[in-house]
């Protein structure tokens, strides 16, 4: 066999390696015989490390892919290394169409300056000029915010009413209550909500006539606008 002469610089791998063996066979690649090449590629291996040559790993991962592919020819169903030889000439087409199509982009990009000009700098108009209806806005709004966003405290400004408005207990009506009835007397029952100035103070004093009425400290008689509150004497079990 002829010995191989040229060096490694000359290729850019091992596809690269394989198109030139190819050449010299003067065949197309879809009509070479794939087994035909492997023992002048191991060759080409082997001349590298006899010159002390950086092979890359590239290099030598085809070198046991093509030996497995003639390995696999030899057996007597071959269909696998037939498979194998028609994926690495697929491989191989589509290198050299990259190769050749490289080639022409490379004299193209040679005939002429890419850049005959620095850039120019372009001021930018940040200028918004649509129209969006406030609902939309709202949307656009609420969207951005996420439901993350919608989940943060409230403002301190919410919570003035309900921190400025005073809290009335139930025990305090109570006690205003009894205070202002006596033996005998009647007052009505609408009477005592007249002077709440507070929803609480109202629920308060509703909660407390109750209490009273459970604890029968308190009677009422009637119904609505008629009804009536009066104290109970104590030891009067009527």
């Amino acid at each position: 066999m002829e010995a191989i002469q040229y060096k490694t610089e000359v290729f850019e791998g091992p596809l690269d390696l394989l198109l030139h063996l190819i050449s010299k066979h003067k065949v197309s690649i879809n009509d070479v015989v794939i087994t035909e090449l492997i023992d002048q590629y191991i060759e080409y291996i082997r001349q590298m490390q006899l010159e002390n040559m950086d092979i890359a790993s590239e290099f030598l991962e085809m070198a046991a892919r093509l030996v497995y592919i003639k390995t696999v020819s030899l057996l007597p169903v071959y269909d696998e290394g037939e498979k194998l030889q028609d994926e690495l000439r697929g491989e191989l087409s589509e290198y050299a169409d990259c190769q050749l199509m490289a080639g022409k982009l490379s004299k193209i990009a040679n005939g002429f300056d890419l850049l005959p000009t620095p850039p120019e700098k372009i001021e930018a108009d940040m200028t918004y000029t649509r129209v969006h209806a406030p609902e939309e806005l709202l949307k656009a709004y609420v969207s951005a915010i996420g439901k993350g966003g919608r989940k943060l405290p409230p403002p301190v400004e919410a919570f003035t009413k309900i921190v400025a408005s005073r809290i009335v207990s139930v025990g305090s009506r109570v006690s205003a209550i009894l205070h202002s009835l006596t033996i005998g007397q009647k007052r009505g029952f609408s009477e005592f909500f007249m002077a709440s100035v507070s929803r609480s103070e109202m629920v308060a004093t509703f909660l407390a006539l109750l209490s009273l009425v459970k604890s029968k400290q308190i009677y009422i008689d009637g119904e609505k606008d008629t009804a009536t509150v009066e104290l109970i004497a104590e030891g009067d079990n009527e």
